[in-house]
This record gives C-alpha cells, sequence and structure tokens, in this order.
C-alpha cells in the first residue's frame, strides 16, 4: 500500500537537507540525533530524506524484544540485503559478533559521494549493549567523521536521547540534534483538509497531531464519525497507541504509570493524588519528578501574578495521551467485550467539560505567538493561567512580561469554547470582576476567546477558532 502525502514537517525537513547540503559541500561527515515522543513520525521523516535525496543508504530499525546477537545478525542482513550501499557485499560473507566489527565492516561500504546511515530505535541498541555510545564515538572520530556520510540516531526515549549529547557522555560536541515534536495545528488542519478551524481544534484535543492518528481521520470526516469508527474495534491506532507509549515508556515503572493514570484521570493537585493512589509524599514526589523531567509526559503550572506562589497544579502534556487516559482507556473493557456504544456514550457526555478544560493549553499557546506580533496583547512574553488556594478566583488566561513571578500583568482573559453560546456580558463581568482579584492585574487589557464568537464589545480585544490557528500559520 503507497504511503500517503508527505505533509507538514517543513522546518525539520529543510535542516536534515542542510546537512545533506553541508556534507556534500565539505566532503565531511556528520551526525545527527534525532529524538521525539513514540509515534510522533520521526521515521516517516527520516524515510521521507531517504527516499527524496535518492542517495545510497542504510536504514536500520532495532527490535526491543532482541538481545545483541539478534541485534548485530538483523544489522549485518539489512546491510547486505535492503540497503543501497555500494559495498554491502562483504556483510553477506562476515558475520559481525559485536559492534566495533559491525560498524568498522560498515564503513567499508560507504562510497566516496555523500550516503546516509539510520540506526532507529538507538536506546533499545544501548539497553542490549551499554557499550555502543562509546564504540560510536571511537568510530566517529576514526572512521566516519572523515567520510561523506549523514549518521543518524533515532530515539523515543527522550531523557536518554537528550542526556546523549549532554557534556561529559561520549558524543557530546560530536552530534547535532533535532527534536519532532507532534504536528502542530495547522498541519493537523493540512492533513484532515479541514475548512472549519474550530475542528481542527477538536481534532488536536483528540490526536495530539499524532500522523499515524490522523491518517485514519478520513477528509471531511467529523469528529463523531470518527470516534465512532476508533471505538469500535480495541486494535485501532487510537484505542492501542496509548497503551503501547505507555509500555514503552514505563516498562517497570509501576509507581510513575499509577501516578500518570491519576493525573490523567483530572487529579491535579498533589493532595489529590496522595489520595488517589495512595503514596507517601516522598514516592510520589520521586514519581512526580520522573514523570516531569525524565519522561516530559507532564506539566506543571502555578499561578501567574506578581506574587510567588507554590500552589502547584499537575496534567498530562500530551494532548492525545491526556485524551486517552481520561477517555478511551476507562471504556477499553467495554469495547472489548463487544459495546463499544458504552465507550462513547461515555465521551459523548464528558467531551464537554473535557474539552473546554483540555483546550486551554492549545490557546495560552497560540496567544503566545500572536503577542510577538499583536499590540492588544502588549508584547507579553509569558501566558498562563490564575487561581487561589480556596479555588473561588480562577482565570483562563494571564498574559505577563515574563514567567511567574511577573513584573507586570499586561492582560487578563477568559476562554468560553462552548459549542453555540458566544462569550456574552456576564462572562464580561465575572472576568473583570476576577482580574480584581489578581495581583497587580487593576490596569491589565481585558481578552476573550471563544469558539462561538464574542457579543460584548467592551473588551480590549476578542479572537476565535480561526484567529488562533493563524498563530501557527
Amino acid at each position: 500500500m503507497a504511503l500517503p502525502p508527505f505533509i507538514g514537517r517543513r522546518r525539520e525537513f529543510q535542516l536534515l537537507q542542510s546537512h545533506l547540503h553541508g556534507i556534500a559541500r565539505t566532503g565531511v561527515g556528520r551526525l545527527l540525533s534525532v529524538r521525539g515522543r513514540r509515534q510522533v513520525g520521526k521515521s516517516r521523516l527520516v524515510s521521507e530524506l531517504v527516499k527524496r535525496s535518492g542517495l545510497p543508504s542504510l536504514y536500520f530499525t532495532a527490535s526491543r524484544q532482541s538481545r545483541v546477537e539478534a541485534d548485530l545478525e538483523r544489522f549485518a542482513a539489512d546491510a547486505a540485503e535492503r540497503s543501497t550501499l555500494p559495498g554491502r557485499e562483504v556483510f553477506a560473507s562476515l558475520a559481525p559478533n559485536n559492534w566495533d566489527g559491525a560498524l568498522r565492516l560498515l564503513g567499508q561500504t560507504l562510497p566516496a559521494n555523500p550516503s546516509i546511515v539510520v540506526l532507529d530505535e538507538l536506546p533499545w541498541l544501548v539497553e542490549h549493549d551499554p557499550g555502543l555510545e562509546g564504540t560510536i564515538h571511537k568510530l566517529w572520530d576514526t572512521l566516519f567523521e572523515g567520510l561523506p556520510v549523514l549518521f543518524i540516531l533515532i530515539g523515543s526515549d527522550l531523557s536518554m536521547m537528550e542526556a546523549l549529547t549532554s557534556h561529559g557522555r561520549p558524543l557530546f560536541g560530536r552530534a547535532r540534534e533535532i527534536v519532532v515534536s507532534p504536528f502542530h495545528i495547522a498541519d493537523t488542519a493540512e492533513m484532515l483538509g479541514s475548512e472549519d478551524p474550530a475542528a481542527a481544534f477538536d481534532a488536536q484535543l483528540v490526536t495530539g497531531g499524532y500522523p499515524r492518528l490522523l491518517l485514519d481521520w478520513r477528509r471531511g470526516q467529523t469528529l463523531w464519525s470518527f470516534l465512532g469508527d476508533s471505538l469500535a474495534d480495541e486494535n485501532t491506532s487510537l484505542v492501542t497507541t496509548g497503551s503501547r507509549i505507555l509500555a514503552a515508556e514505563f516498562p517497570v515503572e509501576v509507581q510513575a504509570h499509577l501516578v500518570l493514570r491519576a493525573v490523567g484521570a483530572g487529579r491535579r493537585t498533589f493532595g489529590a493524588l496522595r489520595e488517589a493512589t495512595g503514596l507517601q509524599p516522598s514516592p510520589l514526589s520521586r514519581s512526580l519528578d520522573t514523570l516531569r523531567t525524565d519522561k516530559r509526559v507532564i506539566a506543571v503550572e502555578r499561578p501567574l501574578s506578581l506574587r510567588p506562589s507554590r500552589d502547584t497544579r499537575y496534567s498530562v502534556q500530551d494532548p492525545y495521551l491526556r485524551f486517552w487516559l481520561r477517555l478511551v482507556e476507562p471504556g477499553i473493557a467495554d469495547i472489548s467485550r463487544g459495546r463499544p456504544d458504552l465507550a462513547l456514550t461515555r465521551v459523548r457526555r464528558e467531551w464537554p467539560a473535557y474539552r473546554g478544560l483540555a483546550v486551554e493549553s492549545l490557546v495560552r499557546e497560540a496567544v503566545l505567538r500572536l503577542a510577538a506580533g499583536d499590540e492588544r496583547l502588549r508584547g507579553a512574553a509569558s501566558v498562563g493561567g490564575y487561581w487561589t488556594r480556596r479555588g473561588d478566583v480562577e482565570v483562563d488566561l494571564v498574559g505577563a512580561d515574563r514567567a511567574p513571578p511577573a513584573r507586570r500583568i499586561l492582560f487578563v482573559g477568559s476562554i468560553k469554547w462552548r459549542e453555540r453560546s458566544p462569550f456574552d456580558r456576564r462572562d464580561l463581568a465575572a472576568l473583570a470582576g476576577a482580574r480584581a482579584r489578581i495581583p497587580g492585574a487593576s490596569q491589565a487589557a481585558l481578552i476573550a476567546v471563544a469558539r462561538a464568537g464574542v457579543g460584548a464589545r467592551e473588551v480590549d480585544a476578542a479572537y476565535g477558532p480561526s484567529d488562533l490557528l493563524g498563530a501557527w500559520t
């Protein structure tokens, strides 16, 4: 089956091409580290580069359920049978028994003109052979850097791949980094062929901008038609991708997995997480640190005002994983026993409240992007929210001159993502009243963000889905 058209990734693709041009110009090799969360499209991006370049290449993908000997056998077989390197025949008669020997043989197959070598899922190779990182370092310095080769290392373990090029590690100063993120919302809209900006936001909240999930969303298909199809079978990408991400990210970290599920279920404070998980403060803090720092899967937010605050809220950073944990995973048992209607009914029931909260992070990112060129947003360099510990004040949008604590509050705003009801005078009155409760915000502009339009003319600025989508275009 033919691959679908390659969409988006213009910046990343241009970066990869610039490295190829540099190799062609200088004859000197370049080592790249490409990282991004599983299913985000790293392999497709690099495969597209290999295909479009037409250069001699080897693309090898590791397997987690393997061992060093099996990795080496598969590497030699791929080099001999599937690569387009001119000297690949050497692998047909020789069987390397370690990575040093395998990579030295690889060096013999490379041509005098530019070529591409890819090791995909590098963290799994290193897991099987911890010395591989040092081997690559040694052979890069003594062999590959002197050849016109683009040597690409791909990995989904974000912390491991980032550490790969950090100070004190063998590849520090040698490997250049490219980070592949999920599609931003404009790419999602393009992939869906949607002319409705609000529908593009819905798609982003459900798929997280994961290309594999968007492939299942037919052009012109509605949200509920897509969800009906995707929840009808326990083997669809929407249902299985979340499980695969968790299995790959947390193979042994049961406690972190437990905490992530609690955050995904809507427990946003430390106290609520303690109650939901039954963990004591120290192990809970360690798990939260793992999820935030090592796995980069949860976001931490504090109120944005002139006063410092330790009042912390947690949320799942990845929109798809947030949706999956909250609305898909609880229905998998129903789907498996032939009652997908129950799973879909649950999503329909919870969707309005879920969407109203989940869209806040997308809106904040859009407003921050717009602030660079929109005078009404007064050049805000940080956009967050504000709340009190007691919960009697809650503001969706706060724009400031810097991250908390701010020196100046530039605007406060309200997000009303209702299907049909516009932002009205009652919403404006509530926003003005909340502004008076935020330290340093008495002179801040009032802005409204609404899915169904803004009927209150007294706001200083108003934004709808098309305005927000324009932040990425």
